[in-house]
């Protein structure tokens, strides 16, 4: 079964890429030292799976422009590392029914013992080491073990379920949330006006959209596309054959606020 390491992973490959200055590669690599002096950070998770995970960069990516040249980069860094952290958790919740939340995001100072390793590789041969350690189990995992010294038995984090609590499909958490209703809306263009130009509006006036006819409309919910299809009638009404579906975390981005 994927675990939340997998889903980290497969969500840092993707925002890392899209948030950092020059888009560099996401791979896997050899351990080897942090150079400068290091940013990490701790999420706490608590849910179906729960434990600590953490993240160690290079002090260099600091001089990587993020969110703009003008912005704090350190306290850029960490709101992405957050947003890596919680996406994480919605993919989780999607690919195995397993409800979590980062209930903490803290600083910190090492991850050691290292779990996984991974480099972030730009433009002109520079390179930045993450260091991640994986202490995230399923609640099923830790009720086979005894609680770490300090932590009750009870705790947020100690063994207080068993296996056959959990559904294998669906998790009592997301049971919760299934009848809980959304409004989605479809947006068959967008267009930037001044506010003089919607000031002159008037009857009969056309505001020409940044779409084609023939285009696919999206399907938004709290303001976030969840999918796209074409237009249809279905008994004298508007409706949507769905040709397109995002990806899972981003259709749970739309509802996360409810976890």
């Amino acid at each position: 079964m994927k675990t939340y390491l997998d889903c980290w992973i497969e969500v840092a490959a993707s925002l890392f890429s899209q948030a950092v200055a020059g888009a560099p590669e996401w791979m896997e690599t050899l351990p080897r030292p942090l150079s400068g002096a290091p940013l990490g950070f701790t999420a706490r998770i608590r849910g179906d799976v729960a434990g600590e995970f953490s993240v160690m960069l290079d002090g260099g990516v600091l001089d990587v422009p993020l969110l703009g040249e003008d912005a704090d980069q350190q306290e850029a860094w960490a709101e992405l590392l957050r947003e890596v952290a919680e996406a994480a958790a919605g993919e989780m919740l999607v690919a195995t029914g397993q409800a979590c939340a980062v209930e903490s995001f803290v600083p910190c100072g090492e991850a050691s013992p290292v779990t996984r390793v991974f480099a972030l590789k730009g433009e002109g041969g520079k390179e930045w080491i993450v260091l991640v350690r994986d202490r995230v189990r399923a609640r099923a995992e830790q009720g086979s073990q005894q609680p770490s010294k300090g932590t009750p038995a009870n705790s947020e984090y100690g063994p207080e379920r068993t296996a056959s609590s959990v559904s294998p499909k669906i998790s009592p958490g997301l049971e919760l949330l299934l009848d809980v209703e959304l409004e989605a809306s479809l947006r068959f263009g967008s267009r930037e006006l001044t506010l003089g130009d919607i000031l002159d509006l008037g009857p009969g006036d056309v505001v020409q959209l940044d779409r084609q006819v023939a285009d696919p409309v999206d399907l938004i919910v709290a303001d976030k596309i969840v999918a796209r299809g074409e237009v249809v009638l279905v008994n004298g009404n508007f409706g949507l054959r769905v040709t397109e579906v995002a990806a899972p975390k981003k259709r749970l981005e739309s509802i996360r606020c409810l976890f």
